[in-house]
């Protein structure tokens, strides 16, 4: 089952109109639904309305945070999945026109994935990346969304896997490092917590705010946004990346350097406490 607009039906088929499928005309939330409830919601809801506002979407008047929740949760209950499930929210203008488009309005699909642990679970195993250098992440308000326009994503993806990487590193026009494939990217030096400011054009990540607050008020890392260049990865003690699906990936290797695991655990245990999973 999926929620089309309030309306749970069986599927829904790709138009040949609809925008986001033309244009990449839409924005979507990637949540975590765990005992019934829908982690970090206030955060995805406002970073939703705010990816809305910024391609100027028409926001309706029913896109209030409960309404958006009941949904959600109403959908997840619906497939049996409210243990622990994935949730796609994704929101396109309405069918018409070709760049500019005739209709203001949107629609929203909501979609389910079951998901096999509550917890958020530390993986120790290899995790090696790579630099992609194929195209670049420009430094742009856009670049902050979760937008339907990720082309750099799969192409990069199909490089790491062809290459026998777990992950690859994004770079901005500056070539400085930006993100993961699927996630915001932090390094640990000494006592320091770095991470890209949202102004080098990664996205605005819903647990990346979460780490940045737990590692400034439980763990006393000193907490920094500033650029990060391929030559400071080699210099570091520590390299992971964020997404609220999985929580924590430690990086265990960047080319011939190898990395410690010792603050992911640490934090990956505080996210855990703060959401009150068991």
């Amino acid at each position: 089952m999926v929620n089309l607009n309030g309306n749970l039906v069986e599927q829904e088929t790709v138009l040949s109109q609809n925008r986001a499928f033309l244009y990449g005309d839409a924005v979507f939330e990637t949540l975590k639904v765990v005992n019934g409830k829908v982690l970090f919601m206030e955060d995805h809801y406002f970073r939703l309305m705010a990816s809305m506002r910024i391609i100027r979407m028409q926001i309706p008047m029913n896109f209030t945070l409960e309404n958006l929740e009941q949904y959600i949760l109403e959908l997840a209950d619906m497939n049996s999945c409210s243990d622990s499930c994935r949730v796609r929210f994704t929101v396109y203008r309405n069918d018409g026109g070709f760049y500019l488009p005739t209709d203001r309005n949107v629609s929203f699909l909501i979609s389910t994935t079951t998901l096999e642990s509550k917890s958020y679970i530390l993986k120790e195993e290899p995790y090696e990346v790579e630099l992609f250098k194929d195209f670049y992440i420009t430094k742009q308000l856009l670049s902050t969304i979760k937008s339907t326009n990720k082309l750099i994503n799969t192409v990069g993806s199909i490089f790491a896997d062809e290459n026998g990487y777990q992950n690859c590193l994004l770079l901005n026009e500056e070539k400085n490092v930006v993100e993961a494939l699927n996630g915001n990217l932090f390094m640990i030096s000494g006592n320091r917590l770095v991470t890209p400011p949202l102004s080098e054009g990664c996205l605005n990540g819903i647990m990346r705010k979460q780490v940045l607050a737990l590692a400034k008020k439980t763990v006393g890392l000193e907490v920094i946004e500033e650029p990060i260049s391929p030559f400071d990865l080699q210099k570091a003690d520590e390299l992971f990346i964020t997404n609220v699906i999985q929580g924590i990936q430690p990086i265990t290797k960047y080319r011939k350097k190898d990395f410690t695991i010792y603050w992911s655990k640490i934090l990956l245990e505080k996210i855990n406490q703060l959401v009150e999973i068991n």
